[in-house]
């Protein structure tokens, strides 16, 4: 039998926010264990939590992102259970009523082909804080500097039938709160983590399956195989006639393998409340366009608007919308050199390859806007070919200066003047009469061993376009 995986993610991103979501107490990562933790964040008697409005903000932000329903009203609520990262032994959620309804957004798939993933809600909650498992000789260590973070729980429908189309669906997200400078993103650290619901039903049937959940994948690679693996576990139990368990699974990369936590709980299981130290958030039509105004425009438009006014294809226009940084640097450069087409395959070929190797953001970039489109300007005027152009990029991401500097300390200008690649045409001519008949005889592609030696014996200066077509001219005889 043929099986059809459906499959919906729960992502959990930090909101950038300095500090935390009911309390006063720092978020930045890194600090010692269990020094940022005050006493709101572990539930003192006696302490009230107080909303921290930048995260409502970002929550809003958001939800227009998507196109969401925006709520004019939300409520906290209590989510109970017991677990020793959980100091309180409760964690404020939202339920019922969520600060983002429904919406949805665009994935691209492998093959080009465009798919809608509905997205149910996103609502607020604090982190919990983190249990370490590593060095504290089969003990575990518990660091409760995480706790009280704001969260966005970002709930997908179950719209994805592969885990290539969940990965797609994550990296969407992903990109899309880092564009909108609502979090960071930063995986390792945390601040981006995916829950995976999966299940199997047989190909054309419509009735759902019984679904696992994939807890805390902390990589988009780690969240294809982990789902791929699932995928292999439960066609296995169905095929052999066996019933799967509604349970929580953790995905072990070390081993390779995906194994059972826990049943699976239902919300009733954790008797979720309206939080009575919390009033209800009320948003009203001017702080949800201050918390928007300044939204930038988004990625799919961006990627649509350089594909429709720059004549980029659809794979170059998503690799230059793969970060706000990445289009605000292709926008200048197109701008000041005024050929969008050549500064996407510099921006996408010699300079994603060294930031690559590097390590490094294209923010962090050694080579400025700027400087890119400095360069492009000079093989625009025939200053320096292509060529030459690569040996001036290098030397300008080793710290050697601008495109100007580089060709002049470098004596790297072209060599434009017709009468003196005349003169070496000739003499290479004179000196190679056997290739020069084998051309003239039919065999086109002799002339490639001339051009050759033209450039080598003007050691790659000689103008390119001017070489060929002198070439042409001489080599007829």
């Amino acid at each position: 039998m043929q099986w059809e995986p459906v499959i919906g993610l729960e992502i959990h991103t930090q909101l950038a926010t300095e500090s935390k979501i009911f309390s006063g107490a720092a978020t930045a990562f890194g600090a010692a264990p269990n020094t940022q933790a005050c006493a709101v964040d572990l539930g003192f008697p006696g302490v009230l939590p107080v909303l921290n409005r930048g995260a409502v903000e970002r929550a809003v932000r958001f939800g227009r992102a998507i196109g969401a329903d925006i709520a004019p009203r939300s409520v906290f609520a209590r989510k109970n259970y017991f677990y020793p990262d959980l100091p309180k032994g409760y964690q404020i959620s939202q339920y019922e009523l969520p600060i983002v309804g429904r919406g949805s957004i665009e994935i691209v798939l492998d093959n080009g082909s465009v798919k809608i993933i509905g997205i149910t809600r996103a609502h607020l909650e604090e982190d919990a804080g983190k249990s370490l498992h590593e060095d504290f000789h089969g003990m575990t260590g518990i660091d409760l500097n995480r706790a009280g973070t704001p969260l966005l729980e970002i709930v997908s429908e179950p719209d994805m039938r592969s885990p290539a189309e969940a990965v797609a669906y994550a990296r969407k997200i992903h990109q899309l709160v880092r564009w909108i400078g609502i979090s960071d993103g930063n995986m390792q650290e945390g601040s981006f983590r995916v829950d995976a619901n999966i299940s199997l039903r047989p190909l054309g049937e419509e009735t759902l399956g019984t679904r696992a959940e994939l807890k805390n994948i902390n990589s988009f690679r780690f969240l294809q195989k982990a789902l791929e693996l699932e995928i292999e576990r439960q066609t296995d139990i169905l095929e052999d006639g066996g019933r799967v368990i509604q349970e929580t699974r953790l995905y072990d990369a070390a081993k390779d393998e995906t194994r059972s936590m826990r049943t699976k709980e239902e919300a009733n299981d954790y008797r979720y409340f309206p939080d009575p130290d919390l009033l209800p958030v009320e948003l009203d039509d001017a702080f949800i366009h201050q918390a928007t105004a300044d939204l930038p425009e988004l990625p799919d438009a961006m990627r649509h608007r350089f594909m429709e006014t720059c004549g980029l294809n659809d794979y170059d226009a998503a690799l230059l919308t793969s970060s706000l940084a990445t289009a605000g640097y292709f926008e200048e450069v197109a701008g000041s050199c005024g050929d969008a087409k050549q500064a996407a395959n510099w921006i996408t070929g010699a300079l994603a390859a060294a930031l690559n190797k590097a390590d490094l953001d294209i923010a962090e970039s050694p080579v400025t806007a700027a400087d890119l489109a400095g360069l492009i300007r000079r093989i625009q005027d025939n200053t320096i070919s292509g060529k030459l152009a690569k040996q001036v990029f290098e030397a300008m991401w080793a710290g050697e200066g601008d495109a100007d500097a580089v060709i002049a300390a470098k004596g790297l200008k072209q060599i434009t003047d017709t009468g003196a690649i005349e003169a070496m045409i000739d003499a290479i001519i004179q000196a190679n009469p056997q290739q020069v008949e084998q051309y003239r005889a039919g065999k086109e592609k002799v002339l490639g061993f001339f051009v050759g030696q033209v450039m080598k014996q003007s050691q790659g200066k000689a103008n390119p376009q001017q070489v060929n077509a002198l070439l042409r001219e001489k080599l007829k005889g």
